[in-house]
């Protein structure tokens, strides 16, 4: 059961690391205004869409790609929720390094990471 343990200290770390607090606290300033939540969330919405019809090898019509380019404009543009999504891609970044030891570690081949 040590690995178990192990483990928890490991979240425990993970949820107290800057990276970690620095991303709930600016996911809680941004929950707080509507706007710029709706707009994050159609950006990630068209963002999925988009990944997913390139990995389908699909067509993606150019007013999906025009909204989308247009949103991550204003998203950029506003202080606040850049912040929010560099703190959400850093966060993501972590959770993937660790990922990637924890699956060498065990000597899975996963292809990507």
């Amino acid at each position: 059961m040590q690995v178990y343990d192990e483990a928890n200290v490991l979240a425990k770390q993970i949820r107290e690391s800057e990276v970690c607090v620095s991303y709930r606290q600016m996911k809680e300033e941004i929950a707080q205004d509507a706007t710029s939540k709706a707009l994050i969330d159609e950006y990630k919405k068209l963002q999925m869409q988009l990944q997913m019809a390139a990995v389908a090898g699909a067509e993606t019509p150019d007013s999906e790609v025009q909204r989308f380019q247009q949103i991550g404009g204003l998203l950029m543009a506003n202080p606040t929720t850049m912040q929010f999504l560099l703190s959400e891609m850093r966060l993501q970044q972590m959770m993937a390094d660790v990922y990637k030891i924890l699956n060498d570690a065990a000597g899975l081949d996963m292809p990507g990471l």
